[in-house]
């Protein structure tokens, strides 16, 4: 070991994996993992393979393990549920196993899918109900990492917005853009609600928990009221300088897609009772998700 305590990013070259990389240093050595891709210079790692996955653990040495790695596209994962359950679940189920072997500490980041949003306000302990192929794997993926590691972190989330830094993750806001910059109209549904929150202002929650001591379990992390998909994309497109009226409302459910919760409002009490970052207002979430989020001190 070299001072400082050692990160393993796992899926870093994804949205949110670019943002937690860019955050993390000083305070840690960071190692930055994903699938080979022409110019990735981080880690390779495959984490459907246990093999894979131990090699990139011995590259690392890591005292702390972030899983930001998934198949995350809803519809996809119901076409192509095999391949959903076995990136969702048994990858997570080879992290957890190197994790418990080698005492790093993991951060696990779910989803408000594990719940079937049909009422207001999910508390932590409330019971998963998924809808979807991909709310039930994370549900799954969950339930694995607080058996075999109960000192792990789960991060439920509603829903993650801002830009990244490449093009080619689930980024809203860069696919956003570029259509809006087109003079496209988006279209939003305005029946499903839920509380963003930046990925910036994510990044600092997940820094602060990890450093803190006995902090373990399951945590909701989102803006401290919820809002309408409809509403969000209107206030993200007047943030970005575009006109609102580009974007439209969906007011029914498209057919074919996989079915999702009307109601995702994951309340946010504990880590409020326990974080120093403050949970920001959904105006707040939109702010620094177009123009950055300030750097925690942590």
């Amino acid at each position: 070991m070299d001072g400082k305590p050692h990160l393993l990013i796992l899926g870093a070259r994804g949205f949110l994996g670019q943002h937690l990389a860019r955050q993390a240093p000083p305070a840690c050595r960071v190692f930055e993992a994903d699938l080979p891709a022409a110019g990735w210079q981080g880690l390779t790692v495959d984490i459907t393979s246990g093999a894979s996955v131990n090699a990139a653990f011995r590259e690392a040495s890591p005292n702390v393990v972030v899983l930001l790695a998934a198949t995350s596209d809803i519809d996809q994962c119901e076409t192509d549920p095999q391949r959903a359950e076995q990136i969702n679940v048994g990858g997570a189920a080879h992290v957890v196993e190197a994790c418990a072997r080698s005492g790093a500490k993991l951060a696990f980041t779910s989803s408000a899918a594990v719940f079937d949003g049909t009422h207001h306000g999910y508390r932590e302990s409330d019971a998963p109900t998924p809808l979807s192929v991909y709310g039930k794997t994370k549900a799954q993926a969950e339930q694995l990492v607080a058996r075999t590691l109960p000192s792990a972190i789960i991060f439920r989330l509603a829903l993650a917005v801002g830009f990244a830094r490449n093009h080619g993750t689930n980024a809203m806001l860069n696919k956003l853009a570029e259509k809006l910059r087109a003079g496209q109209s988006v279209a939003f549904p305005d029946f499903e609600y839920r509380n963003p929150i930046d990925a910036g202002t994510l990044v600092n929650f997940m820094l602060e928990l990890i450093k803190l001591p006995g902090a373990g379990g399951v945590y909701h992390v989102g803006a401290s009221e919820s809002i309408s998909r409809f509403e969000l994309g209107r206030r993200l497109a007047e943030k970005m300088g575009f006109s609102s009226d580009l974007i439209q409302p969906q007011t029914s459910p498209l057919p074919g897609r996989a079915p999702r919760g009307h109601d995702h409002f994951l309340l946010t009490e504990r880590v409020r009772a326990v974080c120093r970052t403050p949970v920001p207002s959904c105006d707040e979430v939109v702010e620094r998700a177009v123009n950055g989020s300030p750097q925690a001190n942590l």
